[in-house]
């Protein structure tokens, strides 16, 4: 490929034109180029929230899962007063490092909560006549029927505050006695950059959980409560081993964190998409790393500890308090202790620390 220019050195002069600086080039990795990009363009996403104010919360665009174009929201509930109100209690929720919203309907009150490093906290009580609007509101936002007022309804809402700024929530609708609670839980794709040393362990932990993620078989299982960091947790790994070189796939209910690089699959039980179909499909995908969302029975252990023996490294959580009693849920859902002594490599219990 031949390319014809008069003068290479115009865009440095250019440059030098405009800024009244003297440029020179250097040679830098792309890897590095990339990062350094997305931290200068990362570096306004802290200060969206101050500069989103009154009529701009209107323009916050909200997409729908792998919709690009900017969502229709023409429906029955899209006052600006409401959807201001919510646009500003989803910013502020993403700034303070919150991991879920509730938003709670009782006789004579409305609540709304954020859960912020494992503790639940009022963050404002709006009057209770706008509870239907509300939840009307986030059922329009998520794609759910909002005529539906009865039974449970799970949906997702992908907010872009900017360019580069997108972040997902994942919506749960439940009926009360007093009206429609609906809890959000935020799902930051920018959590998967997190990398390993920032977790929080020691040096001997540290050393322990590398060279298990480096092995080339074997399962490694993180255990503890819900919003523990888990997925966090096996997500810094899964960045750290994501190469060209290596095949990962995982099977999660729902995806919270989208990577580039791996291939992710949402586990929908009612439509045949378990995690053990998923996990029977993996194997016959030339997978190097399998990562499995919960193992919740016996079906989905054995085809993971299956995996585990044959060449696959396999990673995944369940809900133990602590590391030994993992060993302890694994033999009471009936695998063999030989099996399990044959393919876990670590086990990790976790919790967050409250800041």
């Amino acid at each position: 490929l031949f390319l014809a220019v008069s003068d290479p050195n115009n865009h440095l002069r250019d440059i030098g034109f405009n800024t009244k600086l003297t440029p020179r080039m250097v040679l830098v990795e792309e890897n590095k180029l990339k990062k350094a990009l997305e931290n200068a363009e990362g570096s306004n996403d802290s200060t969206i929230a101050t500069d989103i104010t009154s009529d701009a919360l209107l323009n916050i665009e909200v997409a729908s899962e792998g919709d690009e174009k900017k969502a229709d929201l023409d429906a029955a509930i899209d006052e600006a007063p409401i959807v201001k109100y919510i646009n500003k209690i989803l910013v502020d929720a993403i700034t303070q490092g919150v991991s879920d919203i509730h938003f709670e309907p009782y006789e004579k009150k409305y609540r709304i909560r954020f859960r912020q490093d494992g503790m639940l906290g009022e963050y404002d009580s709006p009057p209770v006549n706008l509870a239907g609007r509300l939840s009307a509101r986030l059922k329009v936002m998520s794609r759910m029927n909002i005529a539906e007022k009865r039974v449970p309804q799970d949906g997702r809402i992908r907010l872009r505050l900017s360019a580069k700024k997108e972040v997902d929530f994942r919506v749960n609708t439940m009926p009360t006695v007093h009206g429609e609670k609906v809890v959000l839980r935020i799902l930051d794709s920018g959590t998967a950059k997190v990398g390993v040393e920032v977790l929080g362990f020691e040096d001997a932990q540290k050393e322990a959980f590398m060279k298990a993620i480096q092995k080339p078989y074997g399962m490694i299982l993180v255990t503890g409560p819900t919003g523990s960091g888990k997925t966090v947790s096996l997500y810094s790994a899964l960045n750290y081993l994501n190469k060209p070189e290596i095949n990962i796939s995982t099977a999660e209910d729902p995806v919270e964190i989208q990577v580039l690089g791996i291939n992710q699959v949402n586990v929908i039980p009612q439509q045949g998409m378990t995690f053990a179909a998923a996990l029977k499909a993996f194997l016959r995908q030339d997978p190097d790393i399998v990562m499995v969302g919960e193992i919740r029975d016996l079906e989905t252990a054995e085809i993971a500890v299956k995996a585990a023996q044959t060449g696959h490294l396999v990673l995944s959580t369940l809900h133990t308090n602590d590391a030994p009693q993992t060993l302890t849920r694994l033999a009471n859902m009936g695998v063999p202790p030989f099996n399990i002594a044959s393919a876990v490599l670590l086990i990790m219990a976790q919790r967050l620390a409250r800041r």
